[in-house]
């Protein structure tokens, strides 16, 4: 087993009478993702916060490298790096001058800022775009080149708070392998989200946060165990079918795609048994598909805010 890089025990936060977070406990070995995963307010950002040394905890230790992130903040500083929700760049300066502005910074000597900005660049496919003012890139370029910086001095953990909020999909495809490489490079890699897929591409080991608390922890296989089954939803091609197979079947009904998502052991038998009930009462299906378990499905299992997602329970 390996040692933790991060470990935080108990670590509590709150804001006068609002608790932000209620005895935290996770570790994170090194050279891996881990994701924190929540909805906006969960309490992701005061927890990276917490870490990164910006802000103390009312109570419980975390510690990075074996060092205390209260009482050893110097030492911590030295091993990390932060990027936030946004992109926090010089948009009048070059790539590279950002760069090389950052790496200064850090106290690196000109060669060394040099060599290291010139790799960067590189890593993350901004050579072309390197002589021009940051403040015509596009908002993936942005994203990376923050990130970029964030690896200037070579840290040990970064942390990634949000690293693809508004970017499109082509871009956080983009940012997704960016990540990857980062992590099989031996960057220890602690990641918040609110996006599920992103959780279940990227992270080694999945936290899930709600109202403060960790409800749930794991890989994300471990975790989609959590709802098991195999289900198969069935589409209707009116709400009145769609709620009359409900009532035949149980089952969750998507009101936006008029299905019917219900538990199935996905043998024929039992397809056979579900589609012969809808028959016998006059309630035929329009098409239906099979749908192994996700982090969508997890999410609304275990956490309390289960009817914002897509799928809706009457």
């Amino acid at each position: 087993m390996l040692d933790p890089v991060i470990s935080v025990k108990n670590i509590k936060k709150s804001y006068g009478k609002k608790t932000v977070l209620d005895g935290i406990n996770f570790e994170v070995t090194k050279g891996s993702i881990f994701a924190l995963l929540g909805e906006n307010g969960a309490g992701k950002t005061t927890m990276v916060r917490i870490l990164s040394t910006l802000m103390k905890a009312d109570g419980g230790v975390a510690t990075i490298g074996g060092y205390d992130t209260n009482r050893e903040s110097t030492s911590v500083k030295k091993m990390i790096s932060l990027t936030g929700q946004y992109a926090a760049v010089d948009g009048l300066l070059t790539g590279e001058e950002n760069l090389l502005m950052m790496g200064r910074l850090n106290h690196l000597d000109r060669k060394t800022v040099k060599k290291r900005a010139a790799e960067l660049l590189e890593q993350f496919d901004l050579q072309k775009a390197a002589k021009k003012r940051v403040q015509s890139y596009s908002g993936g370029m942005r994203r990376r080149l923050d990130i970029a910086i964030s690896l200037i001095a070579d840290p040990d953990v970064i942390f990634l708070d949000e690293p693809t909020t508004g970017l499109d999909p082509r871009s956080r495809k983009s940012m997704w392998h960016m990540i990857q490489r980062l992590a099989e490079s031996g960057v220890t890699i602690f990641l918040t989200t609110q996006y599920l897929e992103e959780a279940d591409q990227l992270a080694d080991k999945i936290a899930v946060i709600s109202e403060g608390k960790i409800v749930e922890e794991g890989t994300a296989e471990e975790l989609k165990r959590i709802v098991g089954e195999e289900k198969v939803a069935f589409t209707f091609s009116d709400m009145a079918s769609c709620r009359k197979a409900r009532d035949l079947l149980g089952g969750q009904m998507d009101v936006n795609e008029w299905s019917v998502i219900v538990t199935t052991e996905g043998s024929p038998q039992n397809m056979r048994g579900l589609l012969n009930t809808l028959h016998e009462y006059g309630t035929e299906p329009v098409s239906f598909a099979f749908r192994h378990p996700t982090l969508d499905d997890v999410f609304m299992e275990i956490t309390s805010d289960d009817k914002k997602g897509a799928v809706v329970s009457e």
